[in-house]
């Protein structure tokens, strides 16, 4: 039987490059999903709603693709990730006021990063959530400046990136530091696995 083919509904090439981490072969989806939270919604919805979103959007323009491949045998992952302060959504900052603020609010407390990762396989979209909490140290109003300079934060959630620059910001992290950079290799490989797909495997 045909290995089925991965497919990701992302352009982020810090999901790139944590799939082929575990050795999974893939191809790139563009799609568009307005990230714009309900009113009200909570966090965990939220990321839950996006990456749904994600992986059946991927899925709707394979089928209307001329792309050589099997639906049947084609898997979508889509991914969102949230920063989340109190039961505030942090998202991708809209300039550098924004920025600085969400930096300024993150500065000596801690925040949960929420990701959820879904697989769209035919006939059913499956979902895993991780939740990781990340603690920031006292942050100068100057360094926060010249962090958003350096260009890191524009399309981060949260206005950081924990693979970056700002990794001298964080103090402790507890859980999956894969899934605060945005795909929980964890739960990803526990999805892929069920659908049969092709990852890393120790000999």
């Amino acid at each position: 039987m045909s290995q089925p083919c991965v497919y990701l509904a992302s352009g982020s090439p810090r999901r790139r490059e944590l799939l082929r981490q575990i050795g999974v072969s893939h191809q790139v989806l563009e799609v568009g999903v307005d990230e714009a939270p309900c009113p009200g919604e909570d966090p965990t919805a939220y990321v839950s709603r996006l990456a749904i979103a994600k992986a059946e959007a991927g899925r709707d323009l394979l089928g209307r693709d001329l792309r050589d491949h099997d639906p049947l045998q084609s898997l979508v992952l889509g991914a969102d990730t949230a920063v989340i302060l109190g039961d505030r959504i942090f998202g991708k900052p809209a300039d550098r006021a924004e920025a600085l603020a969400m930096l300024r609010q993150l500065s000596a407390r801690t925040h949960r990063v929420s990701t959820a990762v879904a697989l769209s396989a035919a006939g059913a979209t499956t979902l895993r959530i991780s939740h990781s909490e990340v603690t920031f140290r006292a942050l100068r109003e100057a360094e926060c400046a010249a962090y958003w300079d350096s260009g890191e934060p524009r399309d981060k959630a949260g206005a950081y990136a924990v693979q970056g620059l700002a990794a001298i910001f964080i103090a402790d992290l507890c859980g999956s530091y894969s899934g605060v950079m945005g795909l929980p290799l964890f739960e990803t490989a526990e999805l892929l696995d069920a659908a049969g797909a092709l990852r890393w495997q120790p000999a």
